[in-house]
């Protein structure tokens, strides 16, 4: 039990000092800045994606380096809360139909990254 939550925490440490640097990263200009939350949402499904099918290709993997992979690193750096929370900013500051088109491009374009994570994997 101690090593699974030694790799669960430093896969963690990884993901989630990686989603910081990430979100110092202005997307967009002017009076519309999108939040770097999609593009870690989008990078971590095709990796998270990715990790499974090279697991299911190659006939499985170690359990504490998936744990590190998949619930460590990929959980620390992507952010479904944040991305739930700035989806009801924006609808809180009056611009539903930008909640409305985030929520949908950040649903997806990561359902599609998974999909193909997996799919390159399975190369």
């Amino acid at each position: 039990m101690i090593t699974e939550c030694l790799a669960v925490g430093a896969g963690g440490f990884i993901g989630a000092v990686a989603r910081y640097l990430l979100s110092l990263i202005k997307i967009g200009s002017g009076e519309i800045v999108f939040p770097a939350t999609l593009v870690a949402n989008v990078i971590g499904a095709f990796f998270i994606g990715f990790i499974i099918g090279t697991a299911q290709k190659n006939g499985g993997m170690d359990p504490d380096l998936m744990l590190f992979l998949k619930v460590g690193i990929c959980g620390g750096f992507t952010t479904f809360s944040t991305f739930s929370l700035e989806t009801v900013n924006f609808f809180n500051n009056g611009e539903p139909i930008l909640g409305v088109g985030y929520a949908a491009i950040s649903v997806i374009s990561c359902l599609g990254m998974v999909a193909l994570g997996n799919s390159v994997a399975g190369m």
